[in-house]
C-alpha cells in the first residue's frame, strides 16, 4: 500500500515528529511504499533517525529565510492563510504561501492513504483532499486542549475523514461524542523501550520535555523543593530546551535550589539518564500521550504525576505502577515525591509494575494495529472497532 504522512516540519524536534518517523519506518519495513511530506523545512537534516526506505519531500523550503520576530508578526498579519484558525498551536506558520502549498499538494493526490498529523493539516485535508484518497487524521494532543475556534472547525470538518486516530480512551470518548458518525480509533504511540533498567541507587528525580508552560516545570520546581527538605541528598534534573529556560532558572534560585535542581538542556542519551535516576516526575498541565513517561516506566522508574488531561490516567493505575495527584496540585505532587524518595521498596515495587505496563506500548504491539487499520480502510468496509480495546 502507498502511505503518505504529512508533517508541519519533519526536520524539527518533538514527540509527533519522532512518532511519525517510527510509524513510517515500521510501515516501510513491512514492505509498504511510504513517504513523509514536510510542509516547511528549516534545517538541512532531520533531527531523528529515519528508515532509509522512507522518502522525505518538502513543500516550502525556508532554510534561507531569516526574519526578526517583529517582522514575522507583521508578515503573519498581512499574509496569513484562511483555512487554519487562529488558536491552532502552529497557526503562525500558515501564511498564504504555506497554506496554498499544502492545499495544492493534497488537492493533487489521487490514490493511497494520506495521514495528517495536527489540526491545521487535518482541516486542510478534510476540505481539499479528493475522496479517492483514504484520509486519516491523527490527534497527538487532546480535543479539550484546543481553543474554542479550533474545536469548532474540528466539529465542522472532521466528519469527512475515513478515520480519526487518537491516543487515549478519554480522547476517543470526546471525539465520538463530537463525531458520532465518524470512526474514531484509539492507537497509542509506540515507544521504543530501553533494556537498561534503573538501578534505584542514585537519589535523582528526572523529567524531560520542552521548557514551555504546558510541561508545568514551574509547578514541579516548588513541589520538589518542598519534598527535598526531608531528603537532603536528592536532586531534580530537567532535560529539554525552550523559551521558559530563564524563567525556570529564576524560580530555581528563588527557592534556593541552585545546587539541587539542574536545567540539563537537550540530550541524545536520555535512556542513560533515566537509568541513572530513581523517580520520573510528570508535571504537565495537559498532555496527549506522555511518551517519555512511558519510556521511563519501561526502565523501571516509578512515576509521580499530575492527573492532567489527558494521558497519565490512561496509562497509570494509581498505587500500582505510579502515583497520581490532582492537576496542578503542588502540595500533592510534593507529597508523592516525598513518599517515593523516602521508600526504596515502594520505588522498586511500583517501578517493576511500571515496566510491565510499558510493554503494552512496544512497537511489536502497536504497529500491527496501524497496518490492520489501513487494510480495513482500503477495503472500504465498515471499521470494526477492535483496535486497542483491552
Amino acid at each position: 500500500m502507498k502511505i503518505r504522512y504529512l508533517l508541519l516540519h519533519a526536520y524539527g524536534l518533538g514527540g509527533t515528529i519522532r512518532t511519525v518517523f517510527n510509524q513510517a519506518g515500521a510501515m516501510a519495513e513491512l514492505g509498504h511504499q511510504v513517504e513523509i511530506v514536510s510542509v516547511i523545512r528549516r534545517r538541512n537534516a532531520p533531527q531523528f533517525g529515519l528508515d532509509s526506505r522512507v522518502k522525505i519531500v518538502t513543500l516550502v523550503d525556508q532554510r534561507e529565510r531569516i526574519l526578526a520576530d517583529s517582522l514575522g508578526r507583521k508578515v503573519w498579519r498581512r499574509l496569513r492563510g484562511k483555512m487554519v484558525p487562529w488558536g491552532e498551536f502552529a497557526a503562525e506558520y500558515f501564511t498564504e504561501r504555506v497554506e496554498k502549498a499544502v492545499i495544492d499538494y493534497v488537492s493533487g493526490l489521487d490514490d493511497g492513504i494520506l495521514v495528517t498529523t495536527r489540526p491545521a493539516l487535518n482541516l486542510i485535508s478534510a476540505r481539499r483532499t479528493p475522496k479517492g484518497v483514504i484520509r486519516v487524521a491523527q490527534d497527538h494532543m487532546n480535543l479539550a486542549a484546543y481553543p474554542e475556534p479550533v474545536r469548532k472547525e474540528i466539529a465542522r470538518y472532521y466528519g469527512r475523514f475515513d478515520a480519526v486516530v487518537v491516543l487515549t480512551k478519554t480522547n476517543q470518548r470526546e471525539y465520538r461524542a463530537l463525531l458520532p458518525r465518524t470512526p474514531v480509533v484509539r492507537i497509542p504511540n509506540a515507544v521504543h523501550l530501553s533494556h537498561e533498567p534503573s538501578r534505584q541507587t542514585d537519589p535523582i528525580v528526572v523529567t524531560a520535555g520542552r521548557l514551555v508552560r504546558q510541561k508545568g516545570y514551574d509547578l514541579l520546581i516548588p513541589a520538589f523543593a518542598r519534598a527535598a527538605e526531608r531528603h537532603p541528598g536528592w536532586q531534580l534534573r530537567i532535560f529539554g530546551s525552550g523559551p521558559k529556560k530563564d524563567h525556570l532558572a529564576s524560580l530555581i534560585e528563588e527557592h534556593e535550589m541552585g545546587d539541587r535542581i539542574r536545567l540539563m538542556g537537550r540530550t541524545d542519551r536520555l535512556d542513560k539518564e533515566l537509568a541513572n535516576a530513581s523517580i520520573y516526575a510528570l508535571s504537565s498541565r495537559f498532555e496527549g500521550l506522555p511518551m517519555v513517561m512511558i519510556e521511563a516506566m519501561g526502565q523501571g522508574l516509578p512515576v509521580a504525576a499530575f492527573d492532567c488531561p489527558t494521558g497519565p490516567a490512561d496509562v497509570l493505575t494509581p498505587e500500582v505502577d505510579g502515583l497520581l495527584v490532582p492537576p496542578e496540585d503542588v502540595d500533592g505532587l510534593a507529597a508523592a515525591l516525598d513518599r517515593l524518595m523516602g521508600d526504596r521498596e515502594l520505588r522498586l515495587r511500583i517501578g517493576a509494575a511500571a515496566a510491565q505496563t510499558a510493554l503494552n506500548y512496544a512497537p511489536d504491539v502497536i504497529m500491527p494495529l496501524w497496518e490492520d487499520l489501513f487494510s480495513e480502510l482500503l477495503s472500504r468496509e465498515p471499521i470494526i472497532d477492535t483496535h486497542w480495546t483491552s
